[in-house]
């Protein structure tokens, strides 16, 4: 497993994360969110990626179940803050109330004392970014925290929270995690940029498109039963920006391609991401222990110049990002 420098920031991570999105607590059972969790570990991941959102705090309770059985020091953990959890008016956003009530009720499932990452999982435009800032700065002074990051804010939202953070004299962000894969380039196009400028990481998510970067979604064919594209409770990021006979057309170009490299499709799509030298770490979405096993091996893997060229020509940047 190879480590990298978070940002500017002395934390290193693994190159690898292991996230808990629709699977550890939700779709996956108990034991085999603990099999996904102990594989992970054994291979040298430390970075494992939450959110109190996932199942409703669930994802949460099973990850720090698990990952209890190694030293906390040896864990970077990452969790998350803003989406509802509940039906009261202050069960949602970034407010400095709703911040620290989260803060301490994911402590509370996580089984630990503190985070090393604490993120906004979306941005709070009702909510003055001086008050969020200032409630982060409270939580890793009050030991909950050690970094705090964002999650899907715009290249100027990042600019202006780094200003705020800078003029009341509080810590900076330290992490952001945007969407990224050869279906989803647009970090490429300023984000990466700024974040560079700024000293932040970059942990990204959806290195195969929810699948679509493994070919098994076929041109001409519905999704196949038991595949997430064919999961209502799964299916919506899919449908809405990737699902298109085009991106299936390109798939099976795809596994050619990683074919004539030896390698899986999962293992050149994770591999490409990991190419960008903006990427700190690529947060794996996996549903077993084949899977994760068949992802951790992308870690190894060295993309020739041709097939970039090649990749370039199949999955040509565009402007345009699409809202979900």
């Amino acid at each position: 497993m190879k480590y990298n420098q978070l940002g500017k920031w002395g934390a290193r991570v693994s190159c690898l994360g292991l996230g808990s999105y629709l699977t550890i607590g939700f779709k996956c059972d108990d034991r085999t969110s603990r099999d996904m969790i102990r594989l992970a570990y054994d291979s040298g991941i430390n970075y494992f990626d939450t959110a109190n959102a996932y199942n409703n705090g669930q994802a949460e309770r099973v990850l720090g179940k698990h990952l209890s059985e190694f030293a906390r020091s040896s864990i970077f953990l990452l969790t998350k803050v803003w989406a509802p959890m509940g039906d009261r008016p202050n069960d949602r956003g970034l407010s400095a109330k709703h911040i620290r009530e989260q803060c301490d009720a994911s402590l509370k499932r996580l089984g630990t004392d503190y985070v090393d990452v604490y993120m906004c999982h979306r941005p709070d435009p009702a909510t003055p970014l001086e008050e969020t800032v200032r409630a982060m700065e409270d939580l890793a002074r009050a030991g909950k925290i050690i970094y705090w990051g964002v999650s899907e804010w715009n290249p100027a939202q990042i600019v202006k929270v780094n200003a705020v953070a800078r003029q009341i004299g509080a810590r900076p962000c330290a992490v952001n995690q945007p969407r990224y894969n050869l279906l989803y380039r647009y970090p490429e196009n300023e984000l990466f940029a700024v974040t560079g400028d700024e000293g932040i990481g970059n942990v990204v998510f959806s290195p195969l498109a929810h699948g679509m970067l493994t070919g098994k979604y076929k041109p001409g064919q519905d999704a196949p039963t038991g595949t997430r594209a064919a999961d209502p409770d799964q299916n919506m990021v899919i449908k809405a920006i990737y699902w298109s006979e085009q991106n299936k057309r390109k798939a099976q170009e795809f596994v050619e391609i990683a074919q004539q490299m030896a390698v899986s499709a999962a293992q050149l799509a994770i591999a490409w991401c990991l190419h960008h030298s903006a990427v700190t770490s690529v947060i794996l979405g996996t549903s077993n222990v084949e899977q994760l096993k068949d992802d951790i091996a992308a870690a190894d893997i060295e993309i020739p110049q041709d097939v970039i060229e090649k990749l370039e020509k199949l999955y040509p940047k565009v402007e345009d990002k699409p809202t979900i």
